[in-house]
């Protein structure tokens, strides 16, 4: 069995991998819109592979501030995932959940809030893949970064150079009365890689 990288991945896996960002960012939908208590639509996500150093780029900038939520992967499959949204967006979504109390996402309250909002979302993609992949995967308990995206991307990317330059990108964007984009940056081993083709009977 020959060893495989993201850019090997074939037209039919990147199909199965937007079907996961689809039935993902669903799941995010409906649970947000439960836990916020109003309605919540989304948009058709975006699956991308690029380069490790245009992600700073895509998401608006090294410089820009963001929250951004880090956790491994483990049981049947192992890696790491990196869920980021913009600094407003964080605050948005932390004032919809605490009301006008929340004034700052620095406050341990509000992480502590912002911490529930981002297990919803990332949860909602990793019982995706589970189900698609009849495969157990259970996330470690979160670290929650709010810094520059260039700092943010600089703590996991060690672990993100395991499959080389190309990083699998999921972008959704979900609406209440402002668009939140969300960037989705999933990255197993690739032993769970192949894990992940042979459980979707695809070729490896």
């Amino acid at each position: 069995m020959s060893e495989i990288t993201v850019g090997d991945m074939s037209n039919q896996y990147m199909d199965v991998l937007k079907e996961l960002g689809n039935i993902g960012a669903g799941n995010a939908a409906t649970a947000l819109a439960e836990l916020l208590q109003s309605k919540v639509d989304m948009s058709v996500p975006q699956v991308k592979l690029i380069n490790f150093s245009e992600i700073g780029d895509l998401i608006g900038g090294e410089e820009q501030v963001m929250a951004g939520m880090y956790l491994a992967i483990q049981k049947d499959i192992t890696g790491s995932i990196l869920f980021l949204v913009k600094e407003e967006v964080a605050l948005h979504l932390v004032k919809k959940l605490m009301g006008d109390y929340a004034q700052d996402i620095r406050g341990e309250m509000e992480q502590s809030a912002l911490k529930e909002i981002s297990n919803i979302i990332t949860g909602a993609y990793l019982n995706a893949l589970s189900t698609m992949t009849g495969l157990r995967i259970e996330p470690s308990v979160p670290d929650l970064a709010i810094d520059m995206a260039g700092a943010i991307l600089s703590v996991p990317a060690i672990e993100f150079g395991i499959l080389g330059d190309e990083m699998l990108l999921i972008q959704s964007q979900i609406y209440d009365e402002i668009a939140i984009d969300g960037f989705f940056i999933m990255v197993p081993d690739v032993d769970s890689y192949k894990k992940i083709l042979t459980s979707l009977g695809l070729p490896v």
